[in-house]
């Protein structure tokens, strides 16, 4: 007999699944099994719980619940179904399905007590009824009727929509149904976790109230529920109700959005990765692990809800202390904005370095959210706490040497677990760091694993595409160049000729010449009005120095109008017109940026050296990459392209620089280097102590003391041969094995980081006194571009290349990044010292933080030498003198100084003069001591004094001066000038 494929035929096999499940299931002989339902427990059309079930089950769950109460019980409950706001509805039913629900009941003698009654049983889910029924009809303005209807204890906590793919609809049509059901019917879906929308080959879910590009798939199962039909297993998987229970109690948040609040339940990754940290830390045996999930997967909430179910369940950990740690400001204050939009009640972020050090000794069981730099001056062993839980974002990026040995002394008994979206392998030396070492352990690369590939397959990312562009057609002036460089450089030797040629002419000194920078602009803009603004996506040019930056801004802005082009890099007074004429700050970048991720203007962006990282542009489709990246910065790059949006079916890089001409070379990972611990750690540490102590002794009978004499001792001693060579090969040895073994506790309580400190100074100050104040370098650098921009011209550029798909398996399998060094770290930390303890006291101590690093990320870039970036750090130090300087020679004591300096530069406009800042930063302060008990220790941080500065800004600011618009209109003003008063009265 043949049966025609329909609909009914997938609700009867999603039935008998559930079945299966333990799931008491009715409507699998084809009939409307809510029917069954409807008669056993009299429920009337309009109804969405099956309420005198539930009252039998509240009755069995809680021993103050009786036949004689249930029935008040069950009336405070209906009126819970009530809301205006379908999400709104939904969070405060959520509260009572996982906290419970306060009812009064009555004692003896008229006594009156509140209880807490439980509609699901959580700790033992054998003891909750659970029904799996089809054709729920649900009858008020309009009457619908989901497919499948799940019910725990008569309370519908799933609805699912299908389709057959044979009666031509699919999933999409089925969230579309949904989306009306929610619409005609919000009562239905008060109490819901997610809906389900399925056709006959592929399964979505979605929390109640999400759009539809927020379904999706449930690709993984574990070994139980695993199963060769992809939809079956996605049922088993998701919907057994172990794993439903586990959900709706652990695994939902509600986050605080401009155009109205969203449920969020996490995807099965996600889900899966935490359920592998939680087992990690319950079991106690293994206390790291190595989370891989590619970019756009959402990290940061795999992490938070790692650490609401560390701080939430009990059978996990007692009492313990959570560290998220990132490893910019910017992903700071990005995951502080969503913590607070999420409403999670046990966090704190840690406001400076002596802030993280008393959270740390308190040990107060929390989430304590910081930056790796915030580690840098915290003293070793003071872990008060003896259940620290530690996840590092980006761990690939910050476990450089002293900080992450910074971490590993502060704390001694620790969990940590690194999450990363880029390869973590780096080189293929022994010696060569692997970030392996640090969060797996042995025999174990990845806790929990999510590729490239998989989020193409489940349409969390798109697939990209490479065009070669690489290839130019060189008009030289063979003859000219030879003899105007000849002329140039005529008292050198032919091997001095012939070693600045190969150290200057680079890369980036092409990448520099105008008529490559001409034709590579014409090609740009040919193809962004071609093939990129008709669909209108967006693109972005990447190159590699601020030179070619603004060379390629001048031309396309020409070409393009300012109005479409923005060019983004960080300048200083001292840099050439030709580069300060696109100087931001990082305000104006940061509104430049939020008007390029919506459509119209800008269109094209020319960057150096920014948004690589962490910039999520779904209208981005194009890069035109003219900058030589590889493996993690690469990928990085890759995946500012690969975000969806409407209509976008790919990414697309045009390469100009053939970073994609040999694959393997730009993503370099041969089995032989994914071999991840290649040596064993103790070995070099004992490596690292020797070579430390080699180093040293080049410098016998020389203190090691902080003065000049010291110093000069030592720069003199190794100005000459043989000492000259011994240092420099020496030292290059011990970078390489101190990058190898750190971060590691041992380099702090030993006294290795001060020696290696003291020697790396050393280093700055021998390659300053060997290059001078005039860089010869940089001139020759400059007269050779100058020469060859003068002899040589390009026709055109080479297009007869074909588009490339970016294989998915290449970035599956990659596992492996360059590390960019310490050299800038070990340079920077005496500007850092200065500035660290500072930058809550002014405004400018924050801008200047801010310089010295994007100093270092240009330095580590490669794009300044270390004698530019060292000047450049003396400048910021400098700098930070004058301030400390102008305050003190003014009237105004600091915290005046502070708050003015705040309302004059960072919210000039909300003021009206100078003298009005004047007046109230004196008021202000004025106010401060007379009113603010500073008498006590922890006088900083008692809720009694934040409470007082609130209270006196809003004296000062609403009632004497009518300026209430700074509190309620500048984000973070009350934060930074609490933090001005109590920082500069410490």
């Amino acid at each position: 007999m043949v049966s025609i494929p329909s609909e009914g035929g997938v609700e009867r096999s999603l039935l008998s699944w559930l079945d299966g499940l333990g799931w008491e299931t009715h409507g699998q002989d084809g009939g409307r099994g809510a029917n069954v339902l409807d008669e056993a427990y009299e429920r009337d059309s309009h109804e969405v719980i099956y309420w005198n079930l539930l009252a039998e089950q509240v009755v069995a769950l809680n021993e103050d619940v009786t036949e004689g109460n249930v029935d008040k019980f069950v009336s405070s409950l209906r009126r819970d179904l009530d809301s205006d706001n379908l999400v709104d509805g939904n969070r405060a039913f959520h509260q009572l399905l996982t906290k419970g629900k306060k009812f009064n009941v009555q004692r003896d003698k008229g006594a009156t007590e509140t209880v807490i009654v439980d509609l699901i049983d959580h700790d033992s889910p054998e003891n909750n009824r659970f029904h799996a029924v089809n054709q729920f009809s649900v009858s008020r303005e309009t009457t619908i009727r989901p497919d499948v209807t799940l019910f725990v204890n008569g309370i519908p906590l799933v609805t699912m929509e299908l389709k057959s793919l044979a009666q031509d609809n699919d999933w999409h049509d089925a969230v579309r149904d949904l989306l009306e059901y929610e619409e005609d019917a919000p009562r239905l879906f008060i109490p819901g976790l997610f809906n389900v929308a399925a056709d006959t080959m592929e399964l979505r879910y979605g929390a109640v109230g999400a759009p539809k590009e927020f379904y999706e798939p449930w690709n993984d199962a574990v070994d139980e529920f695993k199963d060769d039909n992809a939809m079956r297993q996605a049922v088993r998987a998701l919907c057994n109700p172990d794993t439903l229970l586990d959900l709706v109690k652990n695994f939902v948040f509600y986050e605080r959005r401009a155009g109205g609040d969203a449920k969020i339940v996490p995807r099965y990754y996600q889900y899966y990765a935490v359920n592998r940290i939680l087992d990690r830390v319950r079991e106690g045996e293994d206390k790291r692990g190595l989370i891989w999930h590619t970019q756009g997967s959402g990290k940061s909430f795999t992490m938070l809800y790692a650490a609401e179910n560390l701080l939430s369940r009990p059978n996990i950990a007692r009492n313990p202390q959570v560290f998220v740690i990132v490893d910019t400001d910017k992903l700071n204050s990005q995951m502080r904005d969503q913590l607070a939009n999420l409403s999670l009640s046990q966090w704190t972020k840690a406001e400076s370095i002596d802030h993280l050090q008393r959270l740390i000794e308190e040990g107060s069981s929390q989430l304590v959210l910081t930056t790796i730099q915030k580690f840098e001056d915290v003293d070793p062993d003071i872990q008060g706490n003896d259940e620290v839980i530690i996840m590092s974002d980006e761990a690939h990026r910050f476990m450089e040497a002293d900080l992450g040995s910074r971490i590993k002394a502060a704390f001694t008994n620790y969990s940590h677990f690194g999450f990363t979206g880029t390869p973590v392998r780096e080189g293929d030396r022994p010696e060569d760091r692997n970030t392996f070492d640090e969060f797996s352990p042995e025999n174990e690369k990845y806790l929990h694993y999510y590729s490239v590939k998989q989020g193409i397959d489940d349409g969390l990312i798109l697939p990209v595409y490479f065009t070669l562009r690489h290839k130019m057609e060189w008009d030289i002036d063979e003859a000219g160049l030879d003899e105007e460089f000849e002329q140039e450089f005529r008292g050198m030797t032919t091997d001095e000729k012939r070693e600045a040629i190969r150290e200057n002419v680079t890369a980036t000194t092409l990448a520099e010449l105008e008529p490559r920078v001409d034709r590579a602009v014409e090609e740009i803009d040919t193809h962004y009005d071609t093939q990129v603004s008709p669909n209108g996506w967006k693109g972005m040019v990447v190159t590699p120095s601020r030179r070619s930056a603004a060379m390629y801004g001048e031309r396309l802005t020409e070409l393009r109008g300012e109005e479409e082009v923005e060019v983004l890099y960080t300048s200083t007074k001292d840099d050439s017109d030709l580069i300060q004429q696109f100087h931001t700050d990082s305000e104006e970048r940061d509104s430049i940026v939020k008007e390029f991720k919506e459509e119209g203007n800008p269109k094209l962006f020319v960057v150096h050296n920014m948004l690589l990282t962490g910039f999520d542009a779904p209208i981005l489709k194009t890069i035109y990459l003219d900058r030589n990246l590889k493996n993690h910065s690469l990928l990085q790059a890759i995946a500012r392209t690969n975000r969806p949006a409407d209509g976008k079916e790919n990414g697309e890089i045009v390469d100009f620089q053939g970073v994609f001409e040999n694959i393997d070379e730009a993503l370099d990972y041969d089995a032989e280097t994914k071999a991840y611990a290649a040596r064993d750690k103790d070995e070099l540490y004992d490596d690292l102590v020797e070579q430390v102590e080699r180093v040293m002794d080049i410098f016998e009978g020389i203190d090691k003391d902080d003065t000049q004499e010291a110093t000069s001792a030592a720069i003199e001693r190794i100005s000459t041969h043989p000492e000259r060579r011994e240092f420099k090969q020496g030292f290059r040895r011990l970078q390489n094995l101190y990058e190898a073994v750190a971060p590691d506790g041992r380099l702090v309580s030993e006294g290795i980081e001060r020696d290696y400190k003291w020697l790396s100074r050393i280093h700055v100050a021998f390659k300053r006194t060997t290059s001078g104040d005039d860089d010869p370098e940089k001139k020759m650098r400059e007269k050779t571009r100058e020469i060859i921009n003068k002899h040589v011209d390009i026709s055109e550029i080479k297009r007869d290349f074909p588009t490339y798909k970016l294989g998915e398996d290449y970035l599956e399998d990659v596992e492996g990044i360059d590390n960019p060094g310490v050299k800038a770290a070990q340079v920077a930390h005496a500007t850092r010292e200065h500035l660290h303890p500072r930058e809550n006291q002014n405004p400018r101590y924050k801008r200047l933080s801010e310089r010295v690093t994007d100093i270092v990320e240009r330095w580590q870039g490669e794009e300044m030498s270390d004698p530019e970036a060292v000047e450049a750090l003396k400048s910021v130090e400098g700098e930070v003198l004058s301030v400390k300087a102008e305050a003190d020679k003014g009237a105004r004591e600091a915290a005046e100084f502070a708050i003015y300096t705040h309302l004059t530069e960072e919210t000039p406009d909300a003021i009206e003069s100078e003298e009005q800042a004047e007046q109230v930063a004196e008021e202000i302060v004025s106010q401060f001591r007379e009113r603010v008990d500073r008498s006590y220790a922890g006088w900083k941080t008692n809720p009694q004094t934040i409470s007082e500065i609130m209270r006196i800004l809003l004296d000062v600011l609403v009632k004497q001066y009518d300026l209430g618009h700074l509190i309620k209109d500048s984000d973070g003003f009350v934060d930074a000038i609490r933090g001005y008063l109590i920082q500069n009265h410490g």
